[in-house]
């Protein structure tokens, strides 16, 4: 994926997370007939880390369970990468978005077309293997002592999209999403160190001159 890909891809205020795409057993024997359906979390309720910067701190983000008690999940699309043609729909029966004691669960039918089923034959081969879900965050919170997020609502989800595995991770969609958030976080917390340097320097010299 191309920066400049990228930058067209990526909506205002939307952010997005990655997440796995678990394929469904298929019935046994040789011939038989694949149901064309793929699974997976959008979101799980446990901490996990975003990225870990230059200096080794790792960047957390947990979504609480009640963060999507009042999102809006209302006619979810599946995509790829986040553009293009849909793939499936909520609002026909090919895609059905859950919250459960885990997480948002995600499965879609990928039978409706040609291009879904090839979709999922790509799926299916291993040549893609990673989905990422769009979303708006109602209302978070950041601890600069854990340099953890904790989102507690979520105003909408947009879409769930297969995504290629890029070739450059500093490029990737969900990484440059994640670390727009804690850009800001992250230059405060650089100039309060460099602040308080500079005090204790300060303080260091008029020390000695004392």
């Amino acid at each position: 994926m191309t920066q400049r890909m990228v930058k067209t891809m990526i909506k205002s205020n939307r952010e997005y997370r990655a997440l796995n795409i678990e394929k469904r057993e298929q019935n046994a024997g040789q011939d038989a007939e694949p149901d064309y359906k793929v699974r997976g979390y959008a979101s799980t309720f446990e901490p996990y880390v975003l990225f870990t910067d230059e200096d080794g701190t790792e960047y957390k983000e947990q979504i609480t369970p009640e963060a999507f008690n009042e999102a809006d999940l209302s006619d979810v699309i599946f995509l790829y990468n986040h553009e293009g043609m849909v793939y499936a729909r909520q609002k026909n029966g090919t895609l059905d978005i859950s919250v459960d004691e885990k997480g948002l669960h995600v499965e879609a039918d990928l039978s409706s077309t040609q291009a879904s089923r090839d979709l999922y034959d790509s799926i299916m081969k291993g040549l893609i293997d990673k989905m990422s879900f769009a979303f708006v965050v109602a209302e978070d919170e950041y601890d600069r002592q854990t340099h953890t997020r904790t989102i507690s609502r979520i105003g909408k989800v947009y879409d769930v999209s297969a995504v290629s595995i890029p070739a450059n991770p500093d490029t990737d969609i969900e990484i440059i999403s994640a670390r727009s958030y804690f850009d800001g976080e992250i230059e405060k917390e650089k100039a309060e160190r460099l602040e308080a340097e500079k005090k204790l320097r300060i303080a260091k010299l008029k020390f000695e001159f004392a």
